[in-house]
């Protein structure tokens, strides 16, 4: 991983932020200015590929992922881009890992390049980090301390990282290399940074189990079932709040946390929250600057109630 400091990074907001997670928009947002960060949006960006491309064709999802970092790179002469949605970041970082291991890769991509009038993207053109990244290495937990406004002190939080933060693990070359290195195996980044922030982060057993986000429209139950199991182990653990860094994530576990309640009749407690939103309120950060009234899970009472909001 780079040990660049305060370098201008592309940001790829994708899909979900512009529309359902729009609060993680805001308050990635919110956060990157109020910690001085140089956050450019990436121009003219496309959708990565998703789910739906790559089931059809994973090599049309490599070239769709490229072009945006062909963007970056070529057009503005980036050498970071950031991605806060665990699918976008996941899908950046195969397609980069299939353009410097698959010729067929190469070719596909290399062909709609061409196509489609823009110059082809190359392997190790760009780094691709997630919003995690972005904050650990430019801020880091000592830099949060420095920057604490408001602390979360007393809030009891399990951090859900979800499946594809960190799998499959083999297009994460820079995660288990040791020292303060992210794990694929029990990721970390999120537990320190809001630790700085003052909050108490549960041993939450989880971290990295799948919410059913792909089967929600295919089968709700399934998906319903899976978010009971992540909420009540959460709440099993003590957490008051149950904080994300993936839009698919968040709004799975926000609307089967309802139907879980009106369908099987089985109500948690805890509420869920962008960790994003929570380190923007530890720095001193309105609720609304940061999206929280958007929210579907209401944290405000909670929040309000521990002097946050």
């Amino acid at each position: 991983m780079s040990t660049h400091k305060r370098q201008k990074t592309g940001y790829y907001p994708g899909c979900a932020l512009e529309g359902t997670a729009h609060s993680y928009n805001r308050s990635t947002k919110a956060l990157g200015k109020k910690l001085g960060l140089d956050l450019v949006e990436v121009k003219n960006w496309n959708c990565c590929g998703a789910m739906e491309v790559k089931n059809i064709d994973p090599k049309l999802q490599s070239y769709l992922s490229s072009r945006v970092l062909s963007i970056a790179a070529n057009d503005m002469g980036l050498e970071t881009v950031m991605a806060p949605c665990n699918g976008c970041y996941h899908n950046l970082k195969k397609a980069e890992y299939d353009i410097a291991n698959d010729p067929a890769t190469v070719e596909t991509v290399e062909k709609l390049s061409n196509k489609a009038g823009h110059k082809a993207y190359s392997a190790e053109q760009v780094e691709t980090i997630h919003a995690l990244d972005w904050i650990k290495r430019e801020i880091g937990e000592d830099g949060i301390r420095e920057r604490l406004n408001n602390s979360l002190a007393g809030l009891k939080i399990a951090n859900y990282y979800g499946c594809m933060y960190t799998r499959p693990r083999h297009i994460f070359p820079e995660k288990d290399q040791g020292g303060d290195s992210e794990s694929t195996f029990k990721p970390h980044y999120m537990d320190g940074l809001l630790a700085a922030a003052g909050a108490e982060i549960v041993d939450y057993p989880l971290k990295t189990a799948c919410c059913g986000g792909a089967h929600s429209l295919a089968d709700s139950d399934i998906s319903t079932k899976l978010v009971l199991n992540l909420l009540d182990a959460a709440e099993a653990c003590g957490a008051d709040v149950i904080a994300t860094e993936c839009p698919t994530c968040h709004s799975g576990l926000e609307m089967h946390q309802i139907r879980a309640e009106t369908v099987f009749q089985r109500k948690t407690k805890p509420v869920i929250v962008y960790f994003t939103q929570l380190l923007g309120l530890a720095l001193g950060i309105k609720p609304k600057q940061l999206g929280i009234h958007e929210n579907i899970s209401d944290s405000l009472p909670l929040l309000k109630e521990r002097g946050l909001a």
